[in-house]
C-alpha cells in the first residue's frame, strides 16, 4: 500500500525516527552468516543503510518508485523497484539468486501493508538453512512526550481510528499482536508475542508536526476531505507542546518479531 504516501514521500521521510543501531547488531549476531541481506519495503533504505554496516551485501527492494528515488546511496547497498507484477521465482532470482541464499531479512515499519502469504513464501525460499534470520518491526501512535501533551495526543489518536481502516491497519494498531509470522523464535519476540523496544527522536513542533501530517490516517481522512489538522487542533497540540520552537524528545513503543526459517 504506497498511495497514501507517493505525494509526500520527502516529508514522510525526513519527519520519521531513525532505529537505533544496536538493533541491527543484535541481529547481524543471530545470523550465522553475514553475506547478503534483503531489506524488504526499503522507503529511502535507512534500515538498508545499517544492515550493510554488519553484511558483505544488501538487496534493498520497495514497490514505491518515488521511495527509491530518495534511496541513499551506499557502496554495499543496491535498490530495485519489485512492482506486486513480479512473480515469486522473479523476486527470488532477482534478491538472492536463488534458494537458500540470504542471510538476513529485515521489513522496517512495512510489512503490515505487504501480501504476507506471498512475502513468507519468497522470504521462505530465501532464507539459509539454518542460520538465516527474518526481522519485521514497526512502531503505532503509542507514543510518550509529557503527561500535558500525552493527553491530548489521546485525543487526537482517537480522532483518526476512524480512518484507519485500511484492512492492514490492525497490526500495527494492536502492536503487531496479532500478525501472522511463521517462523521459529530466535529469543526476539515470536508469532503472538513481539518484543517491546522504545525509539526515541528528538524534534521541534514543526518537526513533530510535519510527522503527523504524513500519517496514513491523515492521508485517508483528507483524501475524503475532512481535515484532521485543522488550525483549531494545530494549536491546541502546539500549546501542549511548549510552542513551536520548543525541542522535545519523542519515546515511540516500538515491537519487533525476530525468527528463522523452518524446513
Amino acid at each position: 500500500m504506497t498511495g497514501v504516501y507517493e505525494n509526500q514521500a520527502d516529508i514522510y521521510l525526513e519527519a520519521r525516527p531513525t532505529y537505533p543501531s544496536d538493533w541491527y547488531t543484535k541481529l547481524a549476531a543471530l545470523s550465522h552468516r553475514h553475506h547478503l541481506a534483503w531489506d524488504a519495503g526499503t522507503g529511502n533504505g535507512q534500515a538498508a543503510i545499517g544492515i550493510a554496516e554488519h553484511f558483505d551485501r544488501v538487496v534493498a527492494t520497495d514497490v514505491s518508485e518515488t521511495m527509491l528515488n530518495l534511496g541513499k546511496p551506499h557502496p554495499k547497498v543496491t535498490y530495485h523497484h519489485t512492482p506486486p507484477s513480479m512473480t515469486e521465482d522473479e523476486m527470488v532470482n532477482l534478491i538472492g539468486g536463488g534458494e537458500n541464499s540470504v542471510d538476513l531479512i529485515t521489513v522496517a515499519t512495512a510489512v503490515h501493508w505487504f501480501d504476507l502469504p506471498r512475502f513468507y513464501a519468497i522470504a521462505n525460499r530465501l532464507l539459509r538453512k539454518p542460520g538465516g534470520i527474518i526481522a519485521v518491526w514497526s512502531y503505532n501512535t503509542d507514543m510518550v512526550v509529557s503527561p500535558e501533551f500525552d493527553s491530548v495526543m489521546a485525543r487526537f489518536n482517537a480522532e483518526t481510528i476512524p480512518y484507519c481502516k485500511f484492512p492492514e491497519s490492525r497490526y500495527f494498531l494492536d502492536g503487531y499482536k496479532t500478525l501472522p509470522f511463521p517462523f521459529e523464535s530466535v529469543g526476539m519476540g515470536s508469532e503472538g508475542k513481539p518484543i517491546e523496544l522504545e525509539m526515541k527522536k528528538t524534534v521541534s513542533f514543526e518537526g513533530f508536526l510535519r510527522m503527523l501530517r504524513s500519517w496514513s490516517a491523515v492521508g485517508a481522512a483528507k483524501a475524503k476531505g475532512v481535515d484532521l489538522l485543522s488550525d483549531n487542533v494545530v494549536k491546541e497540540l502546539e500549546m501542549a507542546w511548549g510552542g513551536s520552537e520548543l525541542v522535545r524528545t519523542i519515546v515511540y513503543k516500538t515491537f519487533m518479531l525476530a525468527g528463522t526459517g523452518r524446513n
